[in-house]
Parts: C-alpha cells; structure tokens; sequence
C-alpha cells in the first residue's frame, strides 16, 4: 500500500512541478463524499507508486491553495503534470475513472 503525500500552502508548488504527474484530492473532514473516496486515493498511492504521486489537501486548512485552483465544491480531484492542471474530476467517482485519468498522464 503505497502512501498519500500531505499537501498544505507551503509544500503544495515543489510537489505539483515535480518530474510525475500528480492526483491531488481536495478534501475536508466535514466531507461525507471525501471519506467514501479517500481509501480509493490511498489504492491509487499504492498502485502509483514510484510513477506518481497521490496527494491530499485538506482545503479547511489551506484555503490559499483551494482558492487559487477555484475548488469550490469537494471532494474535487486535480491531476498535475508539470505544474499544470491536466484533467479534474469533481464529486466522488469510482475508481476506474481516476486510474484512467492518472494513467493518461504516467510516461
């Protein structure tokens, strides 16, 4: 089982720019939608590992980073390549759709 990387303000941009894509979940823990996809997140941390990253934001704690990609409704879902914004899924989805999206993205 591989390990989901915390993100917060100050780590966020040296994780995205990264030389792997990267799945950020935003989540809070208010969030009944984000506790149904978080264990799917950590599946996908173990079944990445090593060809890309898995990473939570808890958007309560880091609203600078929430605003700055518009995340306006959670659990939403970023996926990263070089910095930028590739693909996002808003809402909780089956599993599928987020390994197909992550592994678009994986060289």
């Amino acid at each position: 089982m591989g390990k989901t990387l915390e993100l917060n303000d100050s780590n966020f941009d040296a994780a995205i720019n990264g030389d792997k894509p990267v799945l950020v979940d935003f989540w809070a823990e208010w969030c009944g939608p984000c506790k149904m996809i978080g264990p799917v997140v950590e599946e996908l941390a173990g079944d990445y590992e090593g060809k890309a990253v898995v990473a939570k934001l808890n958007v309560d704690e880091n609203p600078q980073i929430t605003a700055r990609f518009g995340v306006r409704s959670i659990p939403t879902l970023l996926v990263f390549k070089n910095g930028q914004v590739v693909d996002k899924q808003v809402g909780a989805v089956p599993k599928s759709v987020l390994s197909q999206k992550l592994q678009a993205q994986v060289a």
